[in-house]
């Protein structure tokens, strides 16, 4: 399959629940208006309206309808068709290997992997499935490893799209304008998101992620399954991918969409103001078939992320996903600490509370309703979680074979002074 520049429309596929092959949704057309605006159109298609299996894929934006839905937010892209697309280490190696002059939003999605997020596929026919991908592919990890121990030292490689791809991950992750390499794996247990090291990283943040997963976990937070892994030398972390469960005939997909689309808004700083837990709490109430469950536990993310100085966990940070009619919360994943300079004030990337993105208990209390908490449940959850961050911090992330060095350089990210100030010197923080 081959696109030219500017494709201004496809074809979208989903697998259904249960299944492992795609059928044809839709249709999606990108064009300008006459202002030169970007205007999306997307339509279900009258034969997918008609299965009685059918399912929207997106539960708000994009329900079962026979009509034309249209969109100027996003350049053009609705969000869960943006969720499927390639993420900026996904584009960088498109724009690197795809060989146009220059790309649109629709060459994304028709380059992006076959193992792309969720259970959406795009292509120019309108017969699925997705043609096969040339570049980004899936990669076994046992030959994954192999090829990588080749590169590094220098050996010849096999002339196959796979060596090109672990050259990519392997040698020009570092200059690939600030992206984090990564890859799909695969393993007699299923499918892996496999995240590299950079050069230019402060710690080992394979294994520092790796053991925020496992502390998350600890503290009652549902995350993703990880694993460690060295491939040519380097510290490799694996997360499982929570879209897909394995089957006798293939790979079963959930639909997945991002906290971003769930709050329709974009990932930029100018439009930060709907980067929210509250509004994203109050959006589950919409999507999840467990609201009530579900709230509290972005409740405990975001008290976790509190309490480890994460300052990374935007709204594509969290998902809702659906293996089957029904959509809940996926388990958490990118759990990462910062090393910010304050000592009584660090920030969240969204708001939590009356204070904004202010990561501070009192702040995050006051609107624990939103949450369906109560404020003495808000209060219980906070004090156990920060006193088995204060206490197994270290422990965990020794276990995970975080070095001492690396520990003592972000231990001060763990239950920092401002977390418990009180609301009159947050205030004036």
């Amino acid at each position: 399959m081959t696109s030219e520049p500017g494709a201004t429309e496809c074809y979208v596929y989903v697998t259904l629940p249960g299944t492992s092959t795609f059928v044809t949704a839709g249709r999606f057309v990108l064009e300008p208006d006459r202002r030169g605006v970007p205007v999306g159109r997307f339509v279900y298609g009258r034969s997918y309206l008609a299965n009685p299996d059918a399912v929207p894929i997106d539960p708000i934006d994009l329900k079962l309808a026979d009509t034309t839905y249209r969109t100027t937010a996003l350049k053009g892209v609705f969000g869960a068709l943006r969720d499927a697309g390639p993420d900026y280490w996904g584009r960088r190696v498109i724009e690197r290997h795809a060989g146009m002059p220059q790309l649109g939003e629709i060459d994304y999605l028709l380059h992006g992997p076959d193992d792309r997020a969720g259970a959406l596929g795009f292509g120019l026919g309108p017969e699925p499935p997705a043609p096969e991908r040339k570049f980004n592919k899936t990669l076994d990890l046992e030959a994954l490893i192999a090829l990588a121990n080749a590169v590094i030292a220098g050996e010849a490689v096999p002339d196959r799209p796979e060596a090109g791809q672990v050259e990519d991950l392997m040698l020009i992750g570092t200059s690939m304008g600030g992206a984090r390499p990564k890859a799909v794996v695969e393993d007699s247990d299923g499918l892996w998101l496999a995240k590299f090291n950079r050069g230019d990283d402060k710690w080992n943040h394979a294994r520092v992620e790796h053991a925020m997963l496992q502390l998350a976990g600890a503290c009652g937070v549902h995350t993703a399954q990880s694993r460690i892994e060295n491939v040519a030398g380097r510290d490799v972390l694996l997360v499982k991918r929570f879209d897909r469960e394995s089957a006798d005939h293939g790979y079963l997909r959930a639909r997945m969409i991002s906290g971003l689309t769930m709050l329709r808004t974009e990932d930029t700083h100018q439009h930060r103001d709907r980067w929210s837990y509250v509004l994203l709490a109050e959006e589950l109430r919409r999507t999840s078939v467990q609201p009530r469950n579900d709230a509290a536990e972005l409740f405990r993310r975001m008290v976790f992320n509190a309490l480890i100085s994460n300052s990374d966990d935007h709204p594509r940070n969290h998902a809702a996903i659906a293996r089957d009619s029904d959509w809940k919360l996926s388990p958490a994943y990118d759990l990462t600490p910062s090393m910010p300079v304050s000592l009584e004030r660090r920030d969240l990337a969204m708001a939590c509370g009356d204070m904004g993105r202010y990561a501070n208990a009192q702040n995050m209390v006051s609107q624990c309703a939103r949450f369906h908490l109560k404020t003495e449940e808000a209060a219980a959850i906070i004090d156990a979680m920060e006193c088995q961050v204060k206490a197994r911090w270290y422990e965990v992330s020794r276990r995970a074979g975080v070095a001492e060095a690396d520990c003592e350089t972000i231990s001060g990210a763990f239950a920092y002074p401002g977390f418990r100030l009180p609301s009159v010197n947050a205030a004036l923080a």
